[in-house]
């Protein structure tokens, strides 16, 4: 049965994202920070405030830079205690909007107001009514931008910052998307910027006008039919409620001193620990293990492993982990690092896996149970590995649920 999808009459899709929202916070617990310069993160940038982005700060951006472009800009610790609990505030609220909330990060979602009309108002009078609640109610400021697609909303309120409101009305969508420059497509990083610049393509409106096949020939198939959809504001896809991530990761920003080999596999035991209790804490199992790179002049590598089988075990992913970052040795001597991150990918539900016969004894499963448990009772740190006993590895940024 072939169903029609209808398009949308009105702006009914919200994006919702609080401006320099680390910095946002501290400003607003800190009263003397307010109208000054503000950077979260020492070693890297984690978030700058708008009057350090005034000065060209950008996050993530080397602390010696940001400082030498801002001299007078105040450094501060990050409290990611007081983000999560200031993102939860900012998601209750977001709820009792709308049912159909997509949470994107932390610090941005997006909102599907269909059908509140008669309740609430036009999209307009709901975005104005998120944005004073999430200021008088949480203290943060937070741009919403509106549009019948959710590309064009997120569009909208990356113009509208900071502290905006953008809605883009029907049958005004390429108006105001074509003059846009065509970095703000999704899928356009330096690379294909770089690519559309040397072809005489500035913006939206040029990349359009291009047609499909042209634009093809310069940056491939896939990515040409892509960008081409979006240069003329084509985007079906819905606001979806429930949707659990496709992968896991996180990563450490190391700075340009050398480390050693012991330095780069602490590290990576250390990140490993995290993810396999965020695994289990999910109930969600791995079958690949994809180690990131980034080397002292800022190019990236990246290496994976594909498991036997989907494992939700620490030294499982450890062993994956050890040996990718083993292979990646000699390179690493060759060029630095200055970011080691990992990603599990080809997640599956815990429930899925398919039992075997316990034909060796094995207790690797119930040791992390146990050392789960101990965590959440006594804290991170109250049991650890013997190689990260005197060595802190930062803290994790705050993030959605897995």
């Amino acid at each position: 049965m072939w169903i029609e999808r209808r398009e949308r009459q009105e702006a009914t899709i919200l994006h919702a994202d609080l401006d320099s929202f680390y910095a946002s916070v501290e400003q607003r617990d800190d009263p003397s920070l307010r109208g000054r310069p503000v950077l979260v993160g020492g070693g890297v940038v984690l978030a700058a405030s708008y009057e350090a982005k005034a000065k060209g700060v950008r996050s993530p951006m080397p602390g010696h830079e940001a400082r030498a472009l801002c001299p007078d800009a105040v450094v501060v610790r990050p409290r990611f205690d007081a983000y999560m609990e200031a993102s939860r505030e900012v998601f209750d609220i977001f709820h009792d909007t709308t049912p159909v909330v997509e949470g994107i990060s932390v610090d941005e979602a997006f909102l599907d107001v269909g059908g509140l009309g008669r309740i609430s108002g036009t999209p307009h009078d709901i975005a104005t009514t998120i944005r004073e609640r999430v200021r008088d109610e949480v203290g943060l400021p937070i741009t919403v931008g509106g549009a019948r697609s959710k590309f064009l909303a997120k569009v909208a309120s990356a113009v509208g910052k900071p502290d905006g409101l953008l809605i883009v009305a029907p049958g005004t969508e390429l108006a105001f998307l074509h003059p846009l420059p065509v970095r703000r497509l999704w899928g356009v990083g330096p690379v294909t910027e770089a690519k559309l610049h040397d072809a005489g393509v500035e913006t939206v409106g040029q990349l359009a006008e291009m047609g499909e096949r042209s634009l093809s020939a310069i940056v491939g198939s896939g990515a040409g039919r892509h960008l081409f959809a979006l240069s003329l504001a084509q985007d079906p896809r819905r606001v979806e409620t429930g949707k659990r991530r496709s992968s896991i990761g996180s990563q450490r920003a190391l700075g340009r001193r050398p480390k050693s080999e012991a330095d780069l596999e602490a590290t990576i035991t250390a990140i490993v620990e995290r993810l396999g209790r965020r695994l289990r804490s999910a109930e969600r199992v791995c079958r690949t293990v994809i180690l990131r790179l980034r080397f002292d002049d800022f190019t990236r590598a990246t290496r994976s492993r594909t498991l036997v089988e989907a494992t939700d075990r620490t030294d499982l992913i450890m062993a994956s982990a050890r040996g990718l970052l083993a292979d990646a040795m000699p390179i690493i001597h060759e060029r630095g690092c200055t970011l080691v991150g990992l990603s599990l990918t080809n997640l599956d539900d815990h429930d899925n896996i398919q039992l075997t016969l316990p034909f060796d004894t094995d207790h690797a499963e119930q040791l992390d149970a146990t050392m789960d448990l101990l965590r959440d009772r006594f804290g991170r740190d109250s049991v650890t590995r013997a190689v990260l006993i005197g060595r802190h590895h930062g803290d994790d940024a705050p993030m959605l649920p897995d």
